[in-house]
């Protein structure tokens, strides 16, 4: 079996392996990889670009070393080969837990339970929740939901059909230290400038391609390529512009605006001017759009995987 096929059946048994398990609540490898990654931040850490830049490169490139030897290690093997797919697969995509921790929002926000929906909510974005009414955590949730199809599916997918089990690894290594260190905190500024500039790098086709998806499986295509058009390039994260701005088209809510972090009050644009307020409603849609993405993701990146080896030349030809 080609790896085109390896990818393909493993990548699927993989989202079948998350849409069934969902996440461990102990043991899970990403955050055994964030215990090691900062483990190394403890040694390596100085108010400095570069030791930052190092301590990228010891981490995700440990992933991207784990990702191969171990591929190696079963490339003899057609059964062995989709199992260790499937597996890396699971390790690194979130789609289940994003949504179910979207939806028990979703459903305190229902029963009128702001205070339940409040304390949910750090489990699913760092927002400061006691800022926030009914309508402004169904924006968050709409948003986090949006951004986190991106980082949390799309782009392993991309990455995996790119590089396999190494790209899968490598991708999640990369958005995890991103969240770790990439913000511009005092002591994170200098720190983690490299893992968040990578991040932004490895995250860009991913984004685009749920933009792409979320346009045309969303409920307004024409409104999400109108938004995304508009109002992608005024975010401030050039990856989360065209995902957030798709997905309030589609669903023909506004999103942005006024919102803090740590107690940081950021006004960001609004996304989607001609959309309406988010509201409780607007968490169900915004999954099932989610879900519709990721299972186009599969079929787009496993169908670009096997086109690719099937166009390639053959050795020896």
């Amino acid at each position: 079996m080609g790896a085109g096929r390896v990818f393909a059946y493993g990548a699927a048994a993989g989202l079948i392996g998350d849409l069934l398990l969902g996440d461990p609540r102990r043991g899970h490898p990403v955050a055994a990889f964030g215990r090691a990654a900062g483990a190394v931040e403890r040694v390596l850490w100085r108010d400095h670009r570069g030791w930052g830049a190092l301590h990228t490169a010891v981490c995700a490139g440990g992933a991207v070393a784990l990702g191969s030897v171990a591929a190696r290690a079963v490339r003899t093997s057609t059964v062995a080969s989709v199992a260790l797919t499937g597996a890396a697969t699971w390790a690194v995509v979130g789609g289940t837990s994003l949504a179910r921790e979207a939806r028990t929002i979703g459903r305190a926000l229902e029963a009128g339970d702001v205070e339940a929906a409040r304390a949910r909510l750090p489990h699913l974005c760092g927002r400061d929740p006691q800022s926030l009414d009914a309508d402004g955590i169904a924006r968050a949730v709409v948003e986090s939901v949006a951004e986190n199809t991106s980082d949390a599916v799309v782009g392993a997918l991309v990455w995996g059909a790119v590089g396999g089990v190494p790209g899968l690894l490598g991708f999640r290594a990369v958005n995890t230290l991103d969240a770790m260190v990439g913000h511009k905190s005092a002591r994170y500024r200098r720190y983690g400038w490299a893992s968040a500039r990578l991040d932004d790098l490895a995250g860009w086709p991913g984004a685009r391609l749920t933009a792409v998806l979320a346009t045309v499986s969303g409920p307004d295509p024409r409104g999400a390529v109108r938004a995304w058009r508009a109002d992608a390039a005024k975010h401030p994260s050039p990856n989360a512009g065209p995902v957030e701005a798709s997905f309030a088209g589609a669903l023909g809510v506004r999103l942005g605006g006024t919102l803090s972090y740590g107690g940081r009050v950021e006004h960001r644009p609004v996304l989607n001017t001609e959309g309406r307020a988010v509201g409780t409603r607007d968490v169900e849609r915004a999954v099932r759009l989610s879900k519709r993405v990721t299972w186009l993701a599969l079929g787009v990146c496993a169908g670009a995987r096997l086109l690719t080896r099937a166009r390639s030349p053959k050795r020896g030809t």
